[in-house]
């Protein structure tokens, strides 16, 4: 089901000769969301069929869902503590994807992506486990991983992350992708939230 934007049917507008930051005209058949984001009525509905989110400051009405292939996502713990996290134990999630054939979502249908599996960690700590259960919902919604072009290689066709940072090493720093990194769990937090997801959401 579409999921129309909300109307703010506040009376008269003073600021009806604003633009519009989709089509860069004056607004013609003013939208307003609830985000109190205005623009011209055709602009945001068909801005909505691709991605249901102001344009602007990024608030999701409706659920996103990404491209990310068919795989598995698995939470494993230990008692190991994390640099910066001595105090609790560790938990350890396991992405996995098959080889397949790229769907129309993605760059090249019909192309082929390889297999590839990937390991992260966070602190099994209050904010650790709220962080999971927001990375559990980014994976069942598909936005995770996609297929594309890997910055690291430089490689086309292959699955990668998408802008939802992980900490791949226990240890090391931001620098390796490790721990200690004391803003890294709000920090992913926020990416999460850019996505719409949300512990309300």
């Amino acid at each position: 089901m579409e999921n129309k934007p909300r109307i703010n049917s506040g009376g008269a507008d003073p600021e009806s000769t604003e633009d519009c930051a989709i089509c860069l005209d004056k607004i013609e058949d003013k939208k307003s969301l609830k985000c109190f984001h205005s623009f011209c009525s055709e602009c945001i509905d068909s801005l909505f069929k691709f991605k249901p989110a102001c344009p602007i400051c990024n608030t999701y009405y409706g659920e996103y869902t990404g491209t990310q292939p068919e795989g598995t996502m698995a939470v494993t713990r230990s008692w190991q503590g994390l640099p910066g996290f001595e105090h609790c134990g560790t938990i350890t999630i396991q992405y996995n994807f098959p080889a397949g054939i790229q769907g129309p979502e993605h760059p090249n249908p019909g192309v082929r992506y390889s297999r590839t599996s990937r390991t992260a960690f966070l602190p099994a700590c209050e904010e650790g486990e709220k962080v999971l259960r927001l990375l559990q919902k980014a994976f069942d919604r598909r936005l995770t991983f996609t297929v594309g072009r890997s910055v690291t290689t430089g490689l086309n066709n292959v699955i990668t992350w998408n802008d939802i940072h992980h900490k791949t090493n226990m240890e090391g720093g931001p620098q390796y992708f490790g721990y200690p990194d004391p803003s890294y769990l709000s920090r992913v937090q926020e990416e999460l939230r850019l996505k719409g997801v949300t512990e309300d959401n």
